[in-house]
């Protein structure tokens, strides 16, 4: 039998843990309302929330509704208690935003990459980090963490182990930035960050079983299991552009051959069966909706390919739902039938049942609001008591 004991700050702290993320997630709210929702008796609700509001973490506004008797106040989330921002790390451009706590926009920016060298990349990343925060907005905290989404195998510690389409082995991003910036750093891999971006704030909300796709110039999954995000026993867990889909295919920076990415992302536009108009997704996508052919071809053909490598997860993992994100999600018109078709006609048939896919209602934006919202969340202190 497993015994969790804790004393009664930690009691304390774990219930107005529980407290600010239910009005977070669901206000407005009473605090009648919050009680039910958590509960928790209504002399601890008033007590916690008190702190809260003092705190500016939560506001006040009203009278909402009553059901008899004096109106009671509502409880807002006040998003605008901090801002953080989030950035992701493409092969081939840099993009941060400016979010409040409750994942809004309120400033982008981003540049093209031209280098992959450590230095280049860094000094990139800090000069559109330190742009957002000169825009950012007066709060009562301030700019309390930065979130950055990589494509690559990162550790608990921040540290990006293996990034083969980045050319990078442990490199200790983390510390890099906070030194930098003197604020929290989390990093995470870009499939990650979009996958919490989409059960968030996206297509997958309240979703218990999700495989969040990533595709743009690599692949990689985000993989949600009883609404929490699996990352493996070391948490590596999501590679999935590297799995094998054609035994003895092309070779694979990763060292391996025939991996899904390399027959399903951007990396197909270096080396079409058709010459095509132009080299980046944006440019095809105008080419595909003016009716060019080879650019039709091509993202029929990518789009079967991507059917192939999803109806393995799907028959691995039997999730409710399945979000294509990443750049490749602005081609939805050209790439869902034939993916879907592949789909359906490979999938075990019980696996298919109350099945969705879906392509992100976020964009290409997943990852960046993704990887902020793990910045609120560290701020936040989001505390999880486990038997």
């Amino acid at each position: 039998m497993v015994r969790v004991t804790g004393d009664q700050a930690l009691v304390k702290k774990i219930n107005k843990s529980i407290i600010l993320h239910t009005i977070r997630k669901y206000s407005p709210l009473s605090r009648a309302k919050v009680s039910e929702m958590t509960g928790l008796n209504k002399a601890t609700v008033s007590n916690l929330v008190a702190e809260l509001c003092a705190q500016e973490l939560v506001t006040e506004a009203g009278p909402g509704e009553s059901s008899g008797g004096r109106k009671p106040l509502i409880l807002h989330f006040n998003a605008m208690a901090g801002s953080v921002i989030g950035v992701e790390l493409r092969v081939k451009q840099l993009t941060a935003v400016l979010c409040d706590l409750g994942g809004r926009i309120l400033q982008e920016q981003e540049c093209s990459l031209e280098s992959h060298q450590l230095p280049y990349v860094l000094e990139a990343m800090t000069k559109l980090i330190s742009a957002l925060i000169a825009a950012a907005p007066a709060t009562p905290y301030g700019i309390v963490g930065i979130g950055v989404g990589v494509p690559g195998m990162v550790d608990e510690h921040g540290v990006v182990l293996f990034a083969p389409n980045l050319g990078w082995e442990t490199v200790d991003l983390r510390a890099l930035l906070e030194a930098e910036f003197a604020v929290p750093v989390t990093i995470d891999n870009e499939a990650n960050a979009g996958a919490l971006g989409e059960l968030n704030f996206g297509a997958a909300r309240d979703v218990r079983h999700l495989l969040y796709v990533s595709a743009g110039s690599g692949i990689g999954s985000g993989i949600i299991i009883e609404g929490e995000l699996y990352k493996g026993a070391r948490g590596y867990a999501g590679e999935t552009g590297h799995m094998s889909i054609e035994a003895e295919g092309k070779p694979c920076s990763c060292g391996s051959q025939g991996c899904w990415e390399l027959y399903a992302s951007e990396k197909t536009y270096d080396t079409p069966a058709l010459p095509l108009p132009a080299r980046t997704t944006p440019e095809l996508v105008a080419h595909a909706a003016a009716g060019e052919p080879n650019t039709l071809s091509h993202f029929n053909t990518m789009g079967e390919y991507l059917g192939i490598g999803v109806t393995n997860l799907i028959n691995s993992f039997n999730p409710q739902l399945i979000v294509i994100g990443g750049a490749l999600s602005e081609a939805e018109a050209w790439l869902g039938e034939p993916l879907r078709s592949v789909v359906a006609k490979r999938t075990l048939p019980y696996h298919k049942q109350e099945l969705e896919i879906t392509f992100s209602k976020l964009g290409s934006r997943g990852t960046v609001i993704g990887a902020g919202f793990s910045a609120v969340m560290h701020f936040l202190g989001h505390i999880r008591v486990t038997l």
